[in-house]
């Protein structure tokens, strides 16, 4: 018979606890994937947003893509899109460039080819509190 230890001044879960870097938005909307295929072919894919972040987008394909892991691909919102309320400033203009990170592949039940995106862009600067801060220690 085996006993396990637990602590009871914790929460059991199942679930591992993720801190997210940015807030999600929850935004669907049309977009565009373009990336270069292994022999430097230019493909595209029509997309649609699920949710969106100043750092990452989560986009369903209309169709199954073949896209690595950790490939570059450029993002771009469809014109259409890029004045909703929530999108962030990153995505109103134009493309960006992001890395694949997570794909789920498309099911049975008719749930559509999902793929992580983190887009690259630059860190935010400072805040001036802080930046001031740091000058007088």
């Amino acid at each position: 018979m085996k006993h396990i230890w637990t602590d009871s001044s914790e929460p059991a879960t199942n679930a591992p606890q993720t801190e997210r870097a940015a807030k999600r938005r929850d935004v669907t909307l049309p977009a565009r994937l373009t990336w270069k295929d292994q022999r430097g072919t230019a493909r595209f894919a029509s997309v649609v947003t699920r949710d969106v972040s100043e750092i990452g987008a989560f986009v369903e394909c209309h169709s199954p893509v073949s896209i690595p892991l950790y490939r570059l691909v450029q993002f771009q919102v469809e014109a259409q899109g890029r004045d909703t309320d929530g999108l962030p400033a990153s995505l109103r203009n134009g493309r960006v460039l992001a890395a694949v990170y997570r794909v789920r592949p498309a099911k049975s039940s008719g749930a559509r080819q999902g793929l992580a995106l983190r887009l690259m862009v630059d860190p935010k600067r400072l805040v001036p509190e802080t930046a001031e801060v740091r000058a007088t220690a």
